[in-house]
């Protein structure tokens, strides 16, 4: 196992299973560990990071409550690799994502959203540009309420369309962390009149099959969801 975890020789602020907790989740989410692995024992992690067994045990129990990892009785605790719903739980919890990490996630989303409409464009078909042409239909069309999540079906069916399920199971994972974890929260809002807008070049791009089209137009509407959403993240840490 070539990752390592240090000790923890700093006055914590806040609990120390809490700290602990989130040590072995920076380590779970490093990528040296892979999904089904089986992590340190208690008393090898209670060495690594200097702390008594009972704060070992407390945090490991916290994260198999998460579902990050499986407690199995006489072989070990094992990582069960992060899926949309235990991400979105932690990111919840602010064990993964301070200010930082909020920022660092929206410009993640906003890079695999740009990257995905050039492969999209890429591998258009005739029947995946109707269906993106019915996804746009669509946010036109439907009643107020209903408009953000014809833009996440837009989004969502530009991903099914890039033919690489990793990079759409990531992007999945992404948005919903995102609205859920904050854009209900924050009320981010926007003109609906430029969210279409913004998507009718990609739409158009993805159907040419010009990939470099695809990749600039996606990547101006990004920058503007992206601007919006990190306004928002910034007044309601000034409201707290």
């Amino acid at each position: 196992m070539t990752a390592e975890l240090s000790r923890i020789n700093t006055e914590p602020r806040e609990p120390l299973a809490s700290e602990v907790s989130r040590r072995l989740i920076d380590y779970l989410m490093s990528g040296e560990v892979a999904p089904g692995q089986r992590i340190p024992s208690e008393r090898q992690l209670t060495e690594m990071l200097g702390v008594n067994r009972p704060t070992v045990r407390e945090a490991i129990k916290s994260l198999g409550f998460l579902g990050l990892l499986e407690i199995r009785q006489s072989s070990g605790t094992y990582f069960r690799g992060p899926d949309s719903d235990v991400l979105y739980r932690l990111f919840e919890l602010g064990l993964v994502l301070g200010e930082r990490g909020a920022k660092d996630l929206l410009r993640a989303r906003a890079e695999l959203e740009v990257l995905v409409a050039g492969l999209a464009a890429e591998a258009r078909d005739e029947e995946g540009a109707e269906l993106l042409r019915g996804r746009l239909d669509t946010m036109r069309t439907c009643a107020d309420a209903d408009f953000p999540e014809a833009d996440m079906a837009f989004h969502a069916t530009v991903a099914d369309l890039c033919g690489n399920v990793v990079l759409r199971d990531m992007l999945k994972g992404l948005r919903a962390m995102i609205q859920r974890g904050w854009v209900a929260r924050t009320g981010s809002t926007r003109s609906r009149q430029v969210a279409y807008d913004d998507h009718v070049p990609i739409l158009d791009a993805i159907e040419r099959g010009d990939a470099e089209a695809a990749r600039a137009a996606m990547a101006h509407h990004m920058e503007g969801a992206t601007r919006r959403l990190l306004a928002a993240l910034e007044h309601e840490g000034k409201a707290d």
